[in-house]
């Protein structure tokens, strides 16, 4: 299929939301997209290995290693250039991208986050954060987000989000495997393969 749209994943851990992107498309969920670049940031992320198990090609991105953060976004632009990538999404890639990053991809990255935007968002929710502080705070309902990327942390326009109750005997790693499941996993897909088809149609 010419027109399918090239998908890179960029990474830092376990890659769940990876497993659920490569499921997706296993089940046509994703469909108008394909993904075929997996990069991380982090050499021992197992999130690779996910990768690599279902045929994909991945590549690993140091900042220390590369010693700034432009030679650090210049790596990484360079690996998706050379796939010819359309789309970037982020799933748990633990690295801040300044905007002379992603100014040069105008809704073309997109990111999923663990609580309903606004709440719970921006610089420093990220891992449980966002969880404990929904705890904390007391709230009933929770969720996840998909949202595009600008220089904003979690201030770009929102694709889909999907809500969570929060029950009384939550912990906070409760909750988080729940948002998951419930839709981070469902909404990250579903995002995905609406910003492919919109892509796809304009290319006719």
């Amino acid at each position: 299929m010419e027109k399918q749209v090239k998908i890179a994943v960029l990474v830092s851990g376990g890659g769940t939301n990876l497993g659920a992107l490569i499921q997706a498309q296993k089940d046509g969920i994703i469909k108008n997209g394909k993904i075929e670049l997996v990069i991380s940031n982090k050499s021992d992320a197992y999130a690779l290995t996910r990768a690599r198990n279902a045929g994909i090609k991945t590549n690993i991105v140091i900042k220390k290693e590369l010693g700034s953060q432009e030679a650090f976004e210049d790596r990484i632009m360079e690996l998706l250039e050379e796939e010819k990538i359309d789309v970037i999404v982020l799933a748990g890639f633990m690295a801040i991208l300044s905007e002379r990053f992603t100014s040069k991809y105008p809704r073309r990255i997109i990111n999923v986050h663990p609580s309903l935007i606004p709440s719970f968002c921006g610089k420093g929710f990220y891992g449980l954060v966002p969880h404990i502080e929904a705890l904390k705070y007391g709230v009933k309902v929770t969720g996840a987000t998909v949202h595009f990327v600008n220089e904003v942390p979690d201030g770009g326009e929102i694709i889909m989000q999907k809500a969570v109750e929060i029950k009384d005997t939550d912990t906070p790693e409760a909750l988080q495997k729940r948002v998951m499941e419930e839709a981070e996993w469902i909404i990250l897909p579903l995002s995905v393969e609406k910003v492919c088809k919109e892509i796809s149609e304009k290319r006719g």
